[in-house]
């Protein structure tokens, strides 16, 4: 655990981030069986479960620590960003397979500790009341800087949490025993995601306008798009039909006068737009009506063991009170890299990001930028451009030649490192 930011870790990261972008790759070309059978063959989700939250306890307990340290003036603060980075890749990989049942299957036990995590993340995006980035302030020293990163990092790592959120609640029929009791009884999530619905922080109000978090950035939305229903209204609103809709769902929850009151409060938010939008929803609607007249029988009370997640507390208790000796570690191993070693890494992270890779975990084959025919010739200059023939890359040349005068410096500066 100590040795994240280390030369082995990075190699695992580096592979992480290439699952990631071949994910997401394949996932635009709707061929993502491959990648999810590759996961689920090698048992490589509770792997993944354990990393993530490897990395958020090392962001709670380590990072703060390092940022204190009067004596630590890293030369470059890239390697400390690639771990803070590390839990947004698994995340960003899990929501993109955890659509698939198979997935959920085979995180076995691990789909607990991957539920704590998403309420610790929800229970984050509820108490959220900034909107927007945070505040830039002037030249900020380079903890404080990092500090405003994994800020604004962490708020995009809960949306990706409520996604995969939503997945698991898909798939309540087969959780492992104890899962759903966890999500209903132990988190009462029914009653975290109206806190949601109702202050929708992905979603607010400044100077007059409304904006909205899509696709990694703030917008104004226009008059006519505002009660257009985006991606995270969605989620929220299909996790909240799969809890309370679900007949085991229904016999295992609490209907007591303070969830029965929480939940309720959800009939001001279904308008017939809405439900337009989200036809499902009228089943939501008839079970709040009915809700609000009845009394449901209090659940049925099983005599089980209950599973609970251990990853959280085994990692706790192993490093009590070491973590300062832990970022110290770490600031000598890995945080103060010489100039060479940062070149090095600067090298590996350009190999990892190139064209070349990306086209490797590509599922499609490159196209004719001419004439869309599959193309198997490329600009030897800049490597950005595809042609299916001489002819084509002759008749395109005019117009690419400014950009590949751009991007052949821009690759060259990059070898220079």
């Amino acid at each position: 655990w100590r040795a994240q930011g280390e030369e082995g870790w990075l190699r695992q990261h580096e592979y992480v981030e290439k699952l990631n972008m071949h994910g997401i790759l394949s996932a635009s070309a709707g061929q993502e069986q491959l990648l999810t059978e590759l996961l689920v063959t090698h048992a490589k989700i509770p792997v993944l479960i354990g990393e993530l939250i490897s990395v958020e306890i090392w962001k709670h307990k380590v990072f703060p620590v390092l940022c204190r340290l009067e004596d630590f003036k890293p030369r470059s603060t890239f390697p400390i960003y690639v771990v803070l980075h590390h839990e947004a890749s698994i995340i960003n990989l899990l929501e993109t397979v955890f659509f698939f049942k198979e997935i959920c299957e085979s995180a076995e036990d691990s789909i607990l500790d991957l539920i704590d995590y998403c309420h610790r993340k929800l229970t984050l995006l509820a108490a959220r009341i900034t909107c927007g980035a945070p505040a830039q302030g002037a030249d900020p020293v380079p903890p404080q800087e990092l500090q405003k990163q994994a800020e604004m990092m962490e708020f995009e790592i809960s949306l990706k949490a409520l996604s995969v959120l939503r997945f698991i609640t898909d798939q309540v029929d087969s959780l492992p025993l104890g899962a759903l009791t966890r999500m209903l009884n132990t988190h009462n999530l029914p009653c975290l995601l109206v806190e949601l619905v109702e202050h929708c922080p992905w979603s607010c109000w400044e100077a007059g306008k409304l904006k909205k978090f899509e696709n990694g950035t703030w917008h104004v939305v226009p008059p006519e798009d505002q009660v257009k229903m985006t991606k995270l209204d969605g989620q929220v609103w299909l996790a909240l039909l799969n809890l309370l809709l679900s007949p085991e769902c229904q016999r295992k929850y609490h209907f007591d006068g303070f969830n029965k009151s929480q939940l309720l409060k959800l009939r001001a938010f279904l308008t017939d737009v809405l439900i337009d939008q989200l036809p499902n929803l009228v089943e939501m609607q008839r079970f709040l009506s009915y809700l609000a007249v009845t009394d449901p029988a209090p659940p049925k009370k099983d005599l089980i063991i209950e599973q609970v997640p251990v990853i959280w507390d085994r990692i706790l208790k192993k490093n009590s009170g070491k973590w300062e000796a832990v970022a110290k570690h770490q600031v000598k191993h890995a945080f103060s890299p010489t100039e060479e070693e940062l070149k090095l890494q600067a090298r590996r992270w350009a190999q990892t990001y190139s064209l070349d890779m990306m086209e490797a975990l590509a599922a499609d084959k490159p196209r004719c930028r001419v004439c869309g025919a599959e193309a198997a010739k490329r600009c030897s200059r800049c490597r950005q451009e595809w042609y299916c023939t001489r002819a084509c890359q002759v008749q395109h040349w005019q117009k690419h030649k400014p950009a590949c005068n751009l991007m052949a410096e821009v690759a060259k500066s990059v070898d220079d490192l």
